[in-house]
């Protein structure tokens, strides 16, 4: 390596340390900021559970440390998920220089619609999964028990439950990319559409829990995700070589 050619490599790893440290900071500045109100934030993410137990019961906390920490993590993620937005920037920011204009079109509006989909994933999974999923568990539940969640695994079970619902909102944007590079076109998409409801299924019963209610409630909004992935394909897929020559278009050799 040439020495310009090590103080390039260098400035890169400079920049990329900066808006690391950028990204960072926004996301312990609104942390420090919500940390106050550590223990709301988690009776509203504990809100859909409280309200499906019985009347006067409560969750419980079997560590020594977990009513201070789950708290914790709770408001670490949301802070996260408020700084988003900064921590994005960076990301753009860094990597925008090494980008081709039509790149930096379809960056733009992939990020958007990454982080907009996440985001109504997880929103999807708090307002309607977990009420129909935790009501259904308690009715099932005997009535010679008395259900106590307790909080570190219910976290852990949430967590589950937002990842696995946040990325099944980005199935539009995988079909898309896909057909914008070029690796299927539509027909390709049509014809696996049998494939991709069994997987949907499949995935669905692996991390969702083994309740009917829950499975659908993920499988059938993948389902619906990939259609619309069809049709927003349609406009950015590349034309096969049959489309691309259009029927009398070839030039007769003389």
């Amino acid at each position: 390596m040439t020495d310009s050619g090590q103080e390039t490599f260098i400035a890169h790893l400079i920049e990329l340390r900066d808006r690391l440290l950028r990204a960072v900071a926004a996301v312990l500045v609104v942390f420090v900021c919500l940390m106050p109100w550590a223990g709301q934030i988690y009776d509203l993410l504990a809100l859909p559970m409280m309200q499906s137990l019985p009347q006067g019961t409560r969750m419980i906390a079997t560590g020594v440390v977990t009513p201070f920490f789950v708290p914790v993590k709770v408001t670490l993620m949301v802070a996260f998920v408020c700084a988003l937005p900064v921590v994005l920037y960076q990301t753009w920011a860094f990597i925008a220089p090494g980008l081709y204009a039509h790149e930096k079109r379809l960056a733009i509006p992939l990020v958007l619609a990454t982080t907009v989909l996440f985001l109504l994933g997880m929103a999807f999974c708090y307002f309607f999964v977990f009420k129909m999923v935790f009501g259904f568990i308690n009715e099932f539940a005997p009535k010679s028990i008395t259900p106590a969640p307790d909080i570190e695994q219910y976290l852990s079970f949430v967590m589950t439950l937002f990842l696995a619902f946040g990325l099944t909102f980005e199935v539009p944007v995988a079909v898309v990319l896909l057909a914008k590079f070029g690796i299927v076109n539509q027909a390709k998409l049509k014809e696996a559409r049998p494939y991709v409801i069994v997987g949907a299924f499949v995935i669905a019963a692996v991390v969702t829990p083994p309740d009917v209610i829950s499975q659908f409630m993920l499988a059938v909004p993948m389902c619906l995700l990939y259609e619309l992935g069809i049709i927003c394909a349609r406009f950015v897929a590349r034309p096969t070589p049959e489309e691309a020559v259009e029927p009398g278009s070839e030039v007769t050799r003389s």
